[in-house]
C-alpha cells in the first residue's frame, strides 16, 4: 500500500481524501464536498467510562492523510518530518501501522489473549504520547490493521494458516503466508487488536488485506476453515458483520481498504471483495486506485499506469454511482492514491 518524495527511509506515501474528487471527478450534482478548516479547533469526545479513557478527535471533513510505517512512527527523528509536512500543508491525518504485513503488533497491549499469542514487537513504545501530540496539533490518527496476511501467526499457529495440498503452509509469490479468512478465531483476534488500538487513542480503525489470498500457486491451496462451497464474498461479508458487531461498543469510525477494481467489477475478483458487500459495515471505504496495479488494456489503455487521471476518474465515478444506487453516499469514499519517486 506507494511512495512519497520526502526520503526513501520514510517509505510509502498514501493520500486518502473523502470528497477529493469533488474538484475534478465528481460533478457538483454527485455530492457536496465536506468543508474542513485546517487549524480550526477540533472537538474532542468526552471520556465517559473512566478518567483515563481515550479521547478522540472528530473525523476531519475531508480526511487527507499520509501513511506512516510503525518503524517511522517509533522513531521521533523520522516521524517529526512527516508530522511537520502535515502541519504545513492541507493534510490533516496520519495512517499508522498497528499490525502490518509481518503480523506484528507495534505497541504493547493489555489484552491477555494477545499477550499470550506474543505478536507484539514494540516498535512504538511511546504510542500514547505520540497520539496525544498529534491530537494537540489537530492531526487525526488512523490505525491500519493488516488482517489475513499474517506470517507471525501462521508460524505461531500453523493450524490457522492457509495450507498447501500436502498440509504445509502456503506462501504467495512474495513468500508471505496467510491465515484462513474463514477462521472465527482470526476474526476475534482482529477485533481484540482493534480494541487495543482504540484504547491507546487512535481515532479510526482501518482494515487492510481483508480478502482471500492471490498471486501464488492457486492450484495448490487448501483451507481448513473455509468449506470452499460458500462464496468467498459471503465469507468476507460475514467477517464484516462480526467486525462491526464486535467493535460497536467503542464507537469510533471503521474503514476498509479494497482493491481498486472493486469500483468497476461486479464480481469478487476471486478474492471475496465486492463493494456493496462492504459498504453497510464501514463508515469509510478506501479503494486502492493505483494505476500501476491495473492490467494492460484496462479501459482501452495499453499501459494504465501512464493514464492516472483517466483511471482514477473512471474508478471513483463508478464507485460513486454504485454507492448511490445502493442508497448510500459517495461521502464514504476515501481513495488511496500512489506517488512515485523520480
Amino acid at each position: 500500500m506507494r511512495k512519497f518524495k520526502l526520503k526513501k527511509r520514510l517509505g510509502i506515501f498514501l493520500l486518502a481524501a473523502a470528497g477529493l474528487f469533488a474538484f475534478g471527478v465528481f460533478s457538483s450534482q454527485s455530492f457536496k464536498p465536506f468543508e474542513y478548516v485546517k487549524n480550526e479547533s477540533a472537538s474532542v469526545s468526552e471520556a465517559l467510562a473512566q478518567p483515563d479513557a481515550p479521547k478522540h478527535i472528530q473525523t476531519p471533513k475531508p480526511v487527507k492523510a499520509i501513511y506512516m510505517t510503525s518503524w517511522v512512527a517509533g522513531t521521533p527523528g523520522w516521524r517529526s518530518q512527516l508530522v511537520k509536512l502535515v502541519e504545513e500543508t492541507e493534510l490533516n491525518a496520519i495512517v499508522i501501522d498497528v499490525k502490518d504485513y509481518t503480523g506484528r503488533i507495534s505497541f504493547s497491549v493489555s489484552d491477555p489473549v494477545l499477550q499470550e499469542i506474543g505478536s507484539v514487537e514494540e516498535r512504538i513504545p511511546d504510542i500514547k504520547d505520540f497520539i496525544n501530540q498529534l491530537h494537540q496539533k489537530n492531526i487525526y490518527a488512523i490505525a491500519r490493521i493488516s488482517v489475513f496476511q499474517d506470517p507471525y501467526l501462521t508460524k505461531k499457529r500453523p493450524d490457522l494458516a492457509v495450507k498447501r495440498g500436502d498440509g504445509g503452509v502456503w506462501k504467495d509469490r512474495k513468500g508471505i503466508t496467510w491465515v484462513d479468512p474463514a477462521s472465527r478465531e482470526i476474526w476475534d483476534y482482529t477485533v481484540r487488536i482493534a480494541k487495543e488500538a482504540e484504547k491507546v487513542g487512535f481515532d479510526e480503525l482501518n482494515f487492510d488485506y481483508v480478502r482471500f489470498p492471490s498471486d501464488g500457486n492457486m492450484r495448490d491451496i487448501k483451507y481448513d476453515f473455509w468449506d470452499e462451497k460458500t462464496p468467498p464474498a459471503e465469507i468476507m461479508r460475514d467477517f464484516f458483520t462480526y467486525l462491526r458487531t464486535g467493535l460497536n461498543p467503542i464507537q469510533v469510525p471503521l474503514s476498509v481498504d479494497l482493491f481498486g477494481m472493486t469500483t468497476t467489477n461486479t464480481d469478487d475478483l476471486n478474492i471475496g471483495q465486492i463493494l456493496e458487500y462492504a459498504e453497510p459495515y464501514f463508515d469509510f471505504i478506501s479503494p486502492m486506485v493505483y494505476p500501476s496495479h491495473y492490467p494492460p488494456t484496462f479501459n482501452g489503455f495499453k499501459n494504465p499506469a501512464e493514464h492516472p487521471y483517466e483511471i482514477i476518474f473512471q474508478a471513483m465515478t463508478r464507485a460513486s454511482e454504485r454507492l448511490i444506487a445502493a442508497t448510500s453516499t459517495p461521502d464514504k469514499l476515501r481513495p488511496w492514491l500512489q506517488d512515485f519517486e523520480r
